[in-house]
Parts: structure tokens; sequence; C-alpha cells
């Protein structure tokens, strides 16, 4: 099982999910270029091929086949990878991916990537209160925490291509969904309000293999605040997959 983390973020943001989800596969969590410990794109500003083809490189030094899990701008890798690497790819769980965005939403994530652009270092308060709320206590506080020390301290470069190219996404194409052939689980939170819960229910109506689930009470970063509610779902499908 391969992990790809979200804008911003790392490879630890799935430390909540790793204890579970290694008792049943070997995991590997990897950065996206430009955030934790993997280097930037040297050109100015990659498109979302650039980050499919780095983590397909990665997918071809394992001895199997994958299930790639993807949370936010990862889920559209691992979409991608469904369609680009069939041969490296045996199922997909994108998690609160995005697919044809409104023409509001659309707008406010294309403000924020130009707002993140014109910055020496990021500011992630705004961010953070999507995420978790003015005033986030106990096991919320945490991870807001969390991913305030790695939103602070994230390759500024990194970040804002990254940001771009999330902004400038729609979703996968017709053709794209259509053309995956894996089994793909599609699963957000209730409470998203970018990643909604129409979103993944319309990108599982588009894959042949494709089923969604919502996670009651979850928002965007269900990985980290609901991280046993989606091992569950995610266990619950593999062993179906393997039956």
């Amino acid at each position: 099982m391969v992990l790809i983390h979200g804008v911003g973020l790392r490879a630890e943001a799935w430390s909540r999910m790793l204890p579970t989800l290694k008792q049943f596969f070997s995991v590997a969590a990897v950065d996206l270029p430009g955030h934790g410990k993997s280097e930037a794109f040297q050109q100015d500003q990659p498109v979302l091929s650039d980050y499919t083809d780095r983590l397909a490189d990665v997918l071809n030094t394992l001895d199997a086949p994958a299930i790639v899990v993807g949370h936010s701008m990862g889920a559209l890798i691992a979409i991608e990878l469904a369609k680009e690497c069939p041969e490296q790819v045996s199922a997909i769980a994108p998690l609160n991916a995005i697919f044809r965005r409104t023409e509001e939403a659309a707008k406010a994530v294309r403000l924020r990537a130009l707002d993140i652009q014109k910055l020496e270092r990021p500011n992630p308060s705004s961010t953070l209160e999507r995420w978790f709320g003015s005033a986030p206590k106990g096991d919320l506080k945490i991870a807001n925490d969390e991913c305030r020390n790695w939103l602070m301290n994230v390759d500024q470069k990194g970040y804002s291509q990254a940001y771009t190219v999330f902004a400038n996404e729609n979703g996968p194409s017709g053709a794209t969904l259509a053309g995956i052939r894996c089994p793909a689980y599609f699963i957000t939170g209730s409470e998203e309000q970018n990643s909604t819960p129409a979103m993944s229910r319309n990108l599982a109506a588009e894959v042949s293999l494709g089923r969604a689930s919502i996670v009651e009470g979850a928002g965007h970063m269900m990985p980290m605040t609901h991280a046993n509610e989606v091992c569950e779902l995610l266990s619950a499908c593999f062993d179906e997959m393997s039956t």
C-alpha cells in the first residue's frame, strides 16, 4: 500500500492510520515533491502529470502492484496512476477527492493559490480554521498543531507549486475515470465542504468498479481526525476485494 498526502503536508500525516494498516499491508508513505524530505521540482510550475510521473517511479520500485491511497491532491494523483499505470496499481482509495467544483469554489481556491505565490513563507491560519475550526480542543488541537508545524516549515516553492496545480485542477476527466479497471473506493467526510460527499458519489458512479463511502462527522482532515473509521472502511473494502 502506498500513501500519498495532500498539499502542504508530509508522510507523517498518515501516522494515526499506520499502526492499523501495517497489520495487513506493507505500507510506504511518501512525501510529495517539495514536501517533507522530498525536493521541489526545478521547473517554475509543474503540472499534475509531473507529480503522477514521480509517484509512478515509486511504484516501479515495488515487487508487486500496490493499493494507492491518496488524500486531497494525493487522491487526484492516485486516480491518474490507476489509469496510467494499471499494471502497478491493484486498487485505489481516493480520500477527499475534488470533482467538478462549482464556479464559486474554483474561484476561491485559485485566489488562495495566488496569495500563496506572493508569500515568502506560508501563513496557515485560514487553512487550519477550515480544517479544524476556530478553537479546536483535545485531539483536534493536537492535529491542528501538527499541521501548523508542517505548513509553517514546508518548502515555500514546493508548497506553492503543488497548491497551484491543485487549484487549477477540477478533478479527473470522464475518459480517465472510464479507463480505470481496478477497484476504486472514494471516501470523504460528511462535513467536508470542498471535497463533498456528492463529489465522491459522482466519481464512484463513473468508475466500473467504483464505490463511495462517507465518514459521518468528518471533515477534510479525516485521515488524522477519524483515522480508525477510515481504516475500517479501507479494510472492509479490501477484504471484499481479496475474496
